[in-house]
């Protein structure tokens, strides 16, 4: 799932995984339902954490 990604996306990236908008993107991040962390002002999301956040919602975890 998602091979064509590196460890780690950009908000750009994660927006396109999930088919969602960019501010969508910042509002699910912000929440803290995907496992992720900022870097002074840069958001800094673990494909995993995206994978794992798909499964729960998909209800295959």
């Amino acid at each position: 799932m998602f091979e064509e990604y590196g460890d780690l996306v950009t908000v750009e990236e994660f927006a396109e995984m999930l088919s969602i908008g960019k501010n969508a993107a910042y509002a699910l991040l912000a929440s803290g339902k995907v496992k992720c962390f900022r870097q002074n002002r840069i958001w800094k999301i673990p494909k995993e954490g995206v994978i794992e956040y798909v499964r729960k919602q998909s209800h295959l975890v």
